[in-house]
């Protein structure tokens, strides 16, 4: 990747005083003005690093042939077999939907909704939105409802979990490999393609050229100075479509571009990540007391907790799978709530070191929460393909509901915890004023 190079030494000149391609940054909030960008090029927020725009090369017939490619992909997994087993002469074969309409047989109809959405519905959603757009900035007449369509889809990519479930089929394959054959239908790999798809369909979005082309690129309101906070300024960037608002005396605001609520700072965000971090530690509790899932072999019963079923893989000698498991179950759902913790208790120390180090800790724990989801998926797997009596069946447990609670819990844990209030000063949070900082550069 080719990066723009312009980089001015901290405090060497003056704010820049322009109106055109302001962007506040979503995530240390500095003001700064982006420079024109070619193809493949990106721009980066001098501060934090965090990226403000990255430019592609056709990006509207990039993003519609993959849109369009992966939601084929789709259509041929729930159109076909999916995976099938067989032992002692008793198999069974399953098509993909049903790894979530079979966890409602056992009365998980919570569970079997959030895998439904996750690796079918909403993906669907994006996918089908996202055509609608490209279409439309193809024709150069956008389609009707675009700008909400394109707003509404800004959200849903961290609910999107093909990915993960690719890797827990495949930790659940391995599980029971040993005990039944196994056989890979069409759909199985029409739904790797289409998950390889949907991440490179995510990554092809140009929002910056989007919303140019959806709506232009009004001139951010006079007075606002690069290179300095944009809290103090009464100004904030729209963390849907990044044009700079002004804001009311109360710190509030419509994106005059979009329509996305805007705030000085999200409301109430650390009582938010508190309660929601208390609310999955509470959850966490059952998640590992319960048995996951419950496992008959030849009229045998044996119940397995997280780490019961963690242990058991490692005696057997399974000892990857029991590593991701453990990782995805254990490490990174302690390991993000003591994250969350630790970034809200030390929310009022600030300096430049530990401001910078604290932002990479909330991307990565941002980033890592949707993997928690691999063994609640682990567990929709087998109990839909593991179906022969007593011969070999299972079950899912309490435990199921529990954990997936926490994983959205902590996901939304990080989403309401604004990475902003790292790099407020703690003495003038509340001031009308802040000193200035480096001017508006990119690299």
């Amino acid at each position: 990747m080719t990066d723009n190079a312009f980089d001015t030494a901290r405090g060497s000149q003056p704010p820049l005083r322009t109106r055109r391609r302001l962007r506040a940054c979503h995530e240390c909030d500095l003001v700064v003005a982006l420079p024109p960008l070619r193809a493949r090029e990106r721009a980066d927020c001098p501060r934090c690093g965090h990226t403000l725009s990255k430019r592609h090369h056709r990006p509207a017939q990039r993003s519609m042939a993959l849109a369009c490619s992966a939601l084929i992909a789709l259509m041929m997994a729930v159109s076909f077999p999916f995976i099938s087993f067989q032992v002692g002469g008793i198999g069974n074969r399953i098509e993909l939907s049903e790894t979530a309409s079979t966890m409602i047989g056992f009365h998980q109809p919570l569970v079997a909704i959030a895998v439904a959405l996750t690796i079918i519905v909403l993906p669907a959603v994006y996918l089908c939105g996202m055509i609608w757009l490209q279409y439309g900035l193809l024709k150069r007449q956008p389609l009707p409802f675009s700008r909400g369509i394109a707003r509404s889809l800004s959200h849903l990519h961290p609910w999107m979990m093909a990915d993960v479930f690719i890797i827990g089929a495949l930790v659940s394959l391995i599980k029971v490999a040993g005990m039944a054959q196994i056989e890979f239908g069409m759909a199985f790999w029409a739904f790797c393609a289409f998950a390889i798809l949907l991440l490179y369909t995510t990554q092809s979005v140009d929002s910056d050229w989007m919303w140019f082309s959806l709506a232009g690129e009004p001139l951010a309101p006079r007075g606002v100075r690069t290179g300095e906070t944009a809290a103090p300024q009464k100004v904030t960037g729209c963390p849907t479509c990044g044009l700079i608002n002004r804001l009311t005396a109360e710190g509030h605001g419509q994106c005059r571009r979009c329509g996305e609520r805007l705030h000085a700072r999200l409301p109430h965000s650390l009582q938010r990540t508190w309660a929601l971090l208390a609310a999955s530690v509470v959850m966490y509790v059952p998640a590992n007391l319960y048995p996951i899932m419950t496992t008959t072999t030849m009229g045998h019963t044996s119940e397995s907790t997280i780490i019961g079923g963690v242990v058991e893989l490692w005696q057997m000698g399974d000892w990857p799978v029991a590593t991701v498991i453990f990782v995805a179950s254990v490490i990174v759902p302690v390991g993000k709530i003591l994250a969350l913790s630790w970034l809200c208790l030390m929310i009022n120390r600030s300096d430049e070191l530990s401001n910078a180090t604290r932002t990479v800790l909330y991307r990565i724990t941002e980033f890592i929460g949707r993997w928690s989801m691999i063994d609640v998926f682990v567990v929709a797997m087998l109990v839909a393909l593991i179906r022969a009596g007593a011969l070999m069946s299972i079950t899912p447990g309490p435990a199921a509901l529990a954990f997936g609670a926490v994983v959205v819990l902590t996901m939304l844990a990080a989403m309401t915890f604004d990475p902003r209030l790292i790099w407020d000063d703690p003495q003038s949070k509340h001031a009308d004023t802040a000193e200035p900082d480096a001017p508006g550069t990119a690299r």
